[in-house]
Protein backbone atom coordinates (compact mmCIF):
# COMPACT_ATOMS: atom_id res chain seq x y z
CA UNK A 1 0.00 0.00 0.00
CA UNK A 2 0.97 3.70 -0.66
CA UNK A 3 1.77 5.95 2.21
CA UNK A 4 3.85 9.19 2.61
CA UNK A 5 6.55 8.57 4.78
CA UNK A 6 8.84 10.91 6.77
CA UNK A 7 12.36 9.64 7.44
CA UNK A 8 15.15 10.91 9.36
CA UNK A 9 18.05 8.66 8.98
CA UNK A 10 20.39 11.79 10.20
CA UNK A 11 20.06 15.68 10.84
CA UNK A 12 18.19 15.78 7.70
CA UNK A 13 14.11 14.63 6.90
CA UNK A 14 12.96 13.30 3.91
CA UNK A 15 9.36 13.02 2.45
CA UNK A 16 8.68 10.81 0.04
CA UNK A 17 5.50 8.44 -1.13
CA UNK A 18 6.46 5.02 -0.56
CA UNK A 19 5.21 1.47 -0.99
CA UNK A 20 4.67 0.14 2.87
CA UNK A 21 3.20 -3.59 4.35
CA UNK A 22 0.46 -4.36 6.47
CA UNK A 23 3.61 -5.84 8.86
CA UNK A 24 5.20 -2.11 9.42
CA UNK A 25 1.98 -0.43 10.74
CA UNK A 26 2.47 0.03 14.39
CA UNK A 27 0.04 -1.61 17.18
CA UNK A 28 -3.39 -1.37 17.48
CA UNK A 29 -6.48 -3.13 17.89
CA UNK A 30 -8.55 -2.38 14.68
CA UNK A 31 -7.07 -1.66 11.37
CA UNK A 32 -9.12 0.71 9.34
CA UNK A 33 -9.09 0.92 5.09
CA UNK A 34 -8.63 5.10 5.33
CA UNK A 35 -10.84 6.59 2.99
CA UNK A 36 -10.19 10.04 2.80
CA UNK A 37 -7.43 11.86 4.92
CA UNK A 38 -7.10 15.54 5.11
CA UNK A 39 -4.03 18.49 4.90
CA UNK A 40 -3.99 20.51 8.50
CA UNK A 41 -1.61 23.35 9.71
CA UNK A 42 -0.02 20.20 11.76
CA UNK A 43 0.63 18.04 8.71
CA UNK A 44 2.22 20.47 6.96
CA UNK A 45 4.80 21.30 9.93
CA UNK A 46 5.49 17.38 10.01
CA UNK A 47 5.60 17.29 6.64
CA UNK A 48 8.20 20.53 6.12
CA UNK A 49 9.80 19.89 9.27
CA UNK A 50 9.40 23.74 9.76
CA UNK A 51 8.35 22.64 13.78
CA UNK A 52 9.14 19.52 15.47
CA UNK A 53 5.65 18.24 15.43
CA UNK A 54 6.93 14.82 14.58
CA UNK A 55 8.32 12.97 17.83
CA UNK A 56 9.31 9.60 16.20
CA UNK A 57 10.74 8.38 12.87
CA UNK A 58 9.63 7.12 10.27
CA UNK A 59 6.45 8.89 10.58
CA UNK A 60 2.88 8.82 8.35
CA UNK A 61 1.93 12.26 8.64
CA UNK A 62 -1.88 12.85 8.22
CA UNK A 63 -3.38 13.95 11.51
CA UNK A 64 -7.38 12.77 10.63
CA UNK A 65 -8.83 10.10 8.70
CA UNK A 66 -11.75 8.44 7.91
CA UNK A 67 -12.79 4.82 6.64
CA UNK A 68 -13.79 1.44 7.13
CA UNK A 69 -13.29 -1.07 9.57
CA UNK A 70 -11.15 -4.23 8.02
CA UNK A 71 -10.09 -6.32 11.16
CA UNK A 72 -11.26 -5.43 15.11
CA UNK A 73 -9.83 -7.19 18.21
CA UNK A 74 -12.17 -4.16 20.16
CA UNK A 75 -15.32 -4.98 21.21
CA UNK A 76 -16.85 -1.43 20.12
CA UNK A 77 -15.97 -2.03 16.24
CA UNK A 78 -16.10 -4.71 13.35
CA UNK A 79 -15.61 -5.21 10.77
CA UNK A 80 -17.81 -2.36 7.85
CA UNK A 81 -18.15 -0.11 10.38
CA UNK A 82 -17.47 3.24 9.33
CA UNK A 83 -15.09 5.75 11.73
CA UNK A 84 -13.25 9.01 12.02
CA UNK A 85 -10.35 9.55 13.86
CA UNK A 86 -8.79 13.14 15.15
CA UNK A 87 -5.90 13.13 17.69
CA UNK A 88 -4.29 11.12 19.82
CA UNK A 89 -1.21 12.05 18.34
CA UNK A 90 -2.14 10.14 15.25
CA UNK A 91 0.54 11.65 12.83
CA UNK A 92 3.27 12.67 15.69
CA UNK A 93 4.00 9.47 17.56
CA UNK A 94 1.43 6.72 15.99
CA UNK A 95 1.31 6.70 12.17
CA UNK A 96 -0.99 8.68 10.86
CA UNK A 97 -4.13 8.64 7.91
CA UNK A 98 -1.84 9.33 4.60
CA UNK A 99 -1.74 5.77 4.19
CA UNK A 100 -4.01 3.76 2.48
CA UNK A 101 -4.73 1.35 6.00
CA UNK A 102 -4.01 2.57 9.52
CA UNK A 103 -3.76 0.54 12.66
CA UNK A 104 -5.05 2.28 15.70
CA UNK A 105 -6.23 2.44 19.20
CA UNK A 106 -9.91 1.63 19.22
CA UNK A 107 -10.35 3.73 21.67
CA UNK A 108 -8.86 6.15 19.64
CA UNK A 109 -11.90 5.99 17.02
CA UNK A 110 -15.24 7.48 16.60
CA UNK A 111 -18.42 5.51 14.84
CA UNK A 112 -19.58 8.15 12.75
CA UNK A 113 -22.80 9.33 12.29
CA UNK A 114 -25.17 7.81 9.88
CA UNK A 115 -25.54 11.81 8.52
CA UNK A 116 -22.02 12.06 7.29
CA UNK A 117 -20.45 10.09 4.52
CA UNK A 118 -16.67 9.40 4.69
CA UNK A 119 -16.07 12.56 2.68
CA UNK A 120 -17.67 14.72 4.37
CA UNK A 121 -16.32 13.32 7.83
CA UNK A 122 -12.17 13.87 6.80
CA UNK A 123 -13.66 17.56 5.58
CA UNK A 124 -15.36 18.18 8.81
CA UNK A 125 -12.04 16.67 10.42
CA UNK A 126 -9.90 18.02 13.08
CA UNK A 127 -10.54 21.23 12.44
CA UNK A 128 -14.05 21.22 11.90
CA UNK A 129 -14.51 18.61 15.33
CA UNK A 130 -12.03 21.52 17.30
CA UNK A 131 -14.77 24.40 16.30
CA UNK A 132 -17.57 22.84 17.40
CA UNK A 133 -15.50 22.03 21.26
CA UNK A 134 -14.94 26.19 20.92
CA UNK A 135 -18.86 26.47 19.76
CA UNK A 136 -19.73 24.01 22.78
CA UNK A 137 -17.75 25.77 25.41
CA UNK A 138 -19.36 29.54 24.38
CA UNK A 139 -23.09 27.55 24.74
CA UNK A 140 -21.90 26.54 28.11
CA UNK A 141 -20.63 29.85 29.69
CA UNK A 142 -23.61 31.47 28.68
CA UNK A 143 -23.15 33.02 25.71
CA UNK A 144 -26.14 32.78 23.83
CA UNK A 145 -27.18 34.77 20.01
CA UNK A 146 -28.88 37.41 21.50
CA UNK A 147 -25.93 38.54 24.01
CA UNK A 148 -24.33 39.92 20.93
CA UNK A 149 -21.67 39.48 18.15
CA UNK A 150 -19.16 36.13 18.19
CA UNK A 151 -15.86 37.46 16.42
CA UNK A 152 -13.90 34.61 14.90
CA UNK A 153 -10.08 34.49 13.96
CA UNK A 154 -8.72 33.07 11.19
CA UNK A 155 -11.83 32.59 9.66
CA UNK A 156 -10.79 31.51 6.41
CA UNK A 157 -8.89 28.34 7.81
CA UNK A 158 -10.21 25.14 8.62
CA UNK A 159 -11.47 25.93 11.88
CA UNK A 160 -12.87 29.67 11.42
CA UNK A 161 -14.84 28.64 8.65
CA UNK A 162 -16.75 25.76 10.22
CA UNK A 163 -17.05 27.99 13.62
CA UNK A 164 -18.31 30.88 10.84
CA UNK A 165 -20.97 28.37 9.32
CA UNK A 166 -21.94 26.77 12.97
CA UNK A 167 -22.66 29.72 14.22
CA UNK A 168 -24.13 31.11 11.42
CA UNK A 169 -26.67 28.13 11.55
CA UNK A 170 -27.47 28.85 15.72
CA UNK A 171 -28.65 32.53 14.99
CA UNK A 172 -25.37 34.26 16.04
CA UNK A 173 -24.33 37.42 14.29
CA UNK A 174 -20.43 36.34 13.08
CA UNK A 175 -17.58 38.83 12.49
CA UNK A 176 -15.29 37.06 10.71
CA UNK A 177 -11.69 38.29 10.95
CA UNK A 178 -9.37 37.80 7.58
CA UNK A 179 -6.30 38.99 6.41
CA UNK A 180 -7.03 37.97 3.33
CA UNK A 181 -9.60 40.62 1.65
CA UNK A 182 -10.29 38.57 -1.08
CA UNK A 183 -12.43 36.05 0.60
CA UNK A 184 -15.12 38.21 2.13
CA UNK A 185 -17.53 36.87 -0.39
CA UNK A 186 -16.32 33.41 0.54
CA UNK A 187 -16.93 34.03 4.86
CA UNK A 188 -20.31 35.88 3.77
CA UNK A 189 -21.42 32.70 2.16
CA UNK A 190 -20.55 30.82 5.58
CA UNK A 191 -22.97 32.92 7.26
CA UNK A 192 -20.74 35.98 8.54
CA UNK A 193 -22.62 39.06 9.36
CA UNK A 194 -19.60 41.08 8.83
CA UNK A 195 -15.42 40.92 7.46
CA UNK A 196 -12.89 42.55 9.30
CA UNK A 197 -9.33 42.94 8.63
CA UNK A 198 -6.65 41.53 10.95
CA UNK A 199 -4.45 44.38 11.48
CA UNK A 200 -7.39 45.55 13.49
CA UNK A 201 -6.27 42.66 15.86
CA UNK A 202 -2.61 42.85 14.84
CA UNK A 203 -1.66 46.27 16.69
CA UNK A 204 -0.42 46.48 20.34
CA UNK A 205 -2.43 45.18 22.62
CA UNK A 206 -4.33 47.99 25.14
CA UNK A 207 -5.07 46.64 28.88
CA UNK A 208 -8.74 47.45 28.06
CA UNK A 209 -10.49 48.65 24.41
CA UNK A 210 -13.99 49.21 23.39
CA UNK A 211 -16.34 46.45 24.31
CA UNK A 212 -17.39 45.19 21.04
CA UNK A 213 -18.08 41.49 20.85
CA UNK A 214 -19.65 39.13 23.29
CA UNK A 215 -17.61 36.28 22.73
CA UNK A 216 -14.63 34.69 20.58
CA UNK A 217 -13.31 31.98 18.60
CA UNK A 218 -9.41 32.75 18.46
CA UNK A 219 -7.23 30.48 16.35
CA UNK A 220 -4.28 32.83 16.44
CA UNK A 221 -2.93 33.58 20.35
CA UNK A 222 -0.38 36.30 20.46
CA UNK A 223 -1.27 39.82 20.05
CA UNK A 224 -4.69 38.49 17.79
CA UNK A 225 -5.84 36.96 21.41
CA UNK A 226 -4.43 39.63 22.94
CA UNK A 227 -6.66 42.46 21.62
CA UNK A 228 -10.07 40.21 21.38
CA UNK A 229 -9.75 39.46 24.80
CA UNK A 230 -9.61 43.59 25.39
CA UNK A 231 -12.33 44.18 23.37
CA UNK A 232 -14.79 41.45 24.54
CA UNK A 233 -18.04 42.68 26.45
CA UNK A 234 -18.70 42.07 30.32
CA UNK A 235 -18.57 38.45 31.12
CA UNK A 236 -18.15 37.41 27.58
CA UNK A 237 -16.17 34.30 26.42
CA UNK A 238 -13.50 33.14 24.09
CA UNK A 239 -12.59 29.97 23.35
CA UNK A 240 -8.86 29.52 21.96
CA UNK A 241 -7.29 26.90 20.25
CA UNK A 242 -4.74 27.44 17.86
CA UNK A 243 -1.43 29.42 18.19
CA UNK A 244 -0.93 30.19 14.12
CA UNK A 245 0.22 33.86 15.37
CA UNK A 246 2.67 32.79 18.47
CA UNK A 247 2.43 31.12 21.53
CA UNK A 248 2.54 34.24 23.47
CA UNK A 249 0.03 36.02 25.22
CA UNK A 250 0.99 40.17 25.61
CA UNK A 251 -2.36 40.78 27.29
CA UNK A 252 -3.60 42.15 30.95
CA UNK A 253 -5.33 40.42 33.64
CA UNK A 254 -8.12 43.79 33.32
CA UNK A 255 -10.51 41.66 30.92
CA UNK A 256 -10.52 39.08 33.03
CA UNK A 257 -11.11 41.34 36.40
CA UNK A 258 -12.93 44.31 35.80
CA UNK A 259 -15.12 42.79 32.81
CA UNK A 260 -15.57 39.08 34.26
CA UNK A 261 -14.41 37.56 30.64
CA UNK A 262 -13.65 34.33 30.71
CA UNK A 263 -10.56 32.80 28.43
CA UNK A 264 -11.76 28.83 27.66
CA UNK A 265 -9.20 26.61 26.52
CA UNK A 266 -9.66 23.76 23.60
CA UNK A 267 -7.84 21.24 23.12
CA UNK A 268 -9.04 18.05 20.24
CA UNK A 269 -6.21 16.24 20.81
CA UNK A 270 -6.68 14.55 24.24
CA UNK A 271 -9.92 15.54 24.41
CA UNK A 272 -12.42 12.91 26.21
CA UNK A 273 -14.17 10.25 24.14
CA UNK A 274 -17.74 11.85 25.78
CA UNK A 275 -17.27 15.18 24.54
CA UNK A 276 -15.58 13.96 21.04
CA UNK A 277 -19.30 11.40 20.55
CA UNK A 278 -21.20 14.85 21.77
CA UNK A 279 -19.34 17.54 19.17
CA UNK A 280 -19.49 15.01 16.36
CA UNK A 281 -23.31 14.73 16.99
CA UNK A 282 -23.70 18.05 17.48
CA UNK A 283 -21.74 18.32 14.24
CA UNK A 284 -24.46 15.77 12.46
CA UNK A 285 -27.59 17.74 13.39
CA UNK A 286 -26.18 21.52 13.51
CA UNK A 287 -23.54 21.64 10.37
CA UNK A 288 -24.94 22.61 7.29
CA UNK A 289 -23.70 20.04 4.88
CA UNK A 290 -23.74 22.66 1.50
CA UNK A 291 -22.06 25.23 3.54
CA UNK A 292 -19.08 21.77 3.90
CA UNK A 293 -19.03 21.72 0.35
CA UNK A 294 -18.04 25.15 0.02
CA UNK A 295 -15.45 24.77 2.36
CA UNK A 296 -13.70 21.52 0.69
CA UNK A 297 -10.60 21.47 -1.89
CA UNK A 298 -9.28 18.09 -3.02
CA UNK A 299 -6.01 17.27 -3.32
CA UNK A 300 -4.53 14.56 -4.64
CA UNK A 301 -2.26 12.04 -2.76
CA UNK A 302 0.42 12.44 -5.07
CA UNK A 303 0.33 16.35 -4.30
CA UNK A 304 0.33 16.71 -0.89
CA UNK A 305 4.28 17.17 -0.23
CA UNK A 306 4.20 19.96 -2.82
CA UNK A 307 1.52 21.31 -1.48
CA UNK A 308 2.31 21.39 2.44
CA UNK A 309 4.74 24.73 2.22
CA UNK A 310 1.35 26.66 1.08
CA UNK A 311 -0.18 26.34 4.73
CA UNK A 312 2.68 27.98 6.12
CA UNK A 313 2.43 30.89 4.13
CA UNK A 314 -1.63 31.28 4.74
CA UNK A 315 -2.63 30.63 1.10
CA UNK A 316 -4.75 27.66 2.28
CA UNK A 317 -9.21 28.14 2.16
CA UNK A 318 -11.08 25.91 3.78
CA UNK A 319 -10.65 22.11 4.37
CA UNK A 320 -8.03 20.14 2.27
CA UNK A 321 -9.18 16.67 1.86
CA UNK A 322 -7.39 14.05 0.60
CA UNK A 323 -8.54 10.71 -0.78
CA UNK A 324 -6.71 7.98 -0.32
CA UNK A 325 -7.94 4.43 -1.26
CA UNK A 326 -8.76 4.31 -4.60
Amino acid sequence: MKAILIEKPDETQNVSVKDISDEQLPEGDVLVEVAYSTMNYKDALAITGASPVVRRFPMVPGIDFSGTVIESHNPAFKPGDRVVLNGWGVGETHWGGLAERARVKGDWLVPLPEAIDLRQAAAIGTAGYTAMLCVLALERQGVTPDKGEIVVSGAAGGVGSVATALLAAKGYHVVAVTGRASETDYLHGLGATSVIDRAELTGKPRALAKERWAGGIDVAGSTVLANMLSMIKYRGVVATCGLAAGMDLPASVAPFILRGVTLSGVDSVMCPKPDRLEAWSRLAGDLDLDKLEEMITELPFDEVIATAPKFLDGAVRGRIVVPVSP
